[in-house]
């Protein structure tokens, strides 16, 4: 076996662990797998004699990439999800597929994704690196460009985001939590009389203007509600705590689209408002249940 075998062999057996690591730093397959290809590429251009812990090189440089990647979109203001996937190699193997980039958000968490993409580049690595890789701080405070205390200290920002403040002890979160997720299983499952169980008879539906394609401002009573809900699916909806409260985030592979958050008294929906202006969206408190 030649140089460049052994090199793309010992590459293989990294690639999950590096795909891991950027997939939950950038929210995206594609660019992902651009980060993998990039450290591909650097490894076959090194003089890997030197190397002493091959895995521990491989993540540094595709977490470095990923940081890249991710502050070059921020500046941009530009969401790669949008962006054409493009099938490309890093070694001997294909590049992402849709279908399996929706399974391995689902698998992360939708609503983690949302919320890791409303933290500063820095602060998102540094969490991704601790918090899910349990990398120590001495080791990506160089690939942040800050020192061991600093790093921790972005963790821990990104940390409080991620977690939230804690529930006022008297809020009945949990019983939101069954309402909402009865509504969500009866929308997906087209089920009229589950909704309607839940469903206020004057229940209204409102949406803002950045929502519109959902057909009108305002839509009254269980009925015309259920029906809504019916058609929209909510395939890719989740549970998530919206200002406090439970709602629903709604975010195709990660990608904040829309919150529904619900107003609700005696265990009955009375009031769902979907927004989608960004604005709004960048403003609320958005946790992971």
């Amino acid at each position: 076996m030649d140089r460049h075998e052994s090199l793309a062999d010992q590459f293989e057996k990294n690639r999950a662990h590096l795909r891991a690591v950027a997939y939950r730093v950038l929210g995206s397959l594609t660019e992902a797998d651009d980060a993998v290809q990039e450290a591909w590429l650097r490894l076959s251009r090194s003089d890997s004699s030197g190397i002493d812990n091959l895995g521990g090189w491989l993540t540094t440089v595709v977490a470095r990439v990923s940081l890249d990647m991710l502050r070059s979109r921020k500046a941009r203001a530009e969401d790669s999800l949008d962006a054409p996937v493009v099938e490309r190699k890093a070694g001997p193997q294909a590049g992402p597929d849709p279908e399996q980039e929706t399974l391995l958000a689902n698998s992360v968490g939708l609503a983690l994704l949302v919320i890791l993409d409303t933290l500063a580049p820095a602060e998102r690595l540094a969490f991704v690196l601790h918090d899910m890789f349990a990398m120590p701080f001495d080791e990506i405070a160089p690939i942040v460009g800050r020192s061991p205390e600093a790093a921790r200290q972005l963790a821990s920002r990104a940390r409080r985001r991620v977690q939230g403040s804690p529930a006022p002890a008297d809020s009945n979160v949990a019983r939101q939590r069954e309402v909402v997720d009865a509504f969500l299983a009866a929308a997906r499952g087209g089920n009229l009389e589950g909704l309607l169980a839940i469903l206020d008879p004057d229940v209204v539906l409102r949406t803002d203007s950045a929502a519109m394609r959902l057909g009108t401002t305002a839509l009254r009573g269980a009925a015309v509600v259920a029906e809504r809900a019916v058609r929209a699916g909510a395939r890719a909806a989740q549970p998530a705590l919206i200002n406090g409260a439970v709602g629903l985030v709604v975010a195709p592979r990660g990608r904040l689209r829309m919150v529904l958050a619900f107003t609700i008294h005696d265990d009955k929906v009375v009031d769902i408002e979907a927004i989608a202006d960004p604005e709004r969206l960048q403003a609320m408190e958005l946790n992971a249940i």
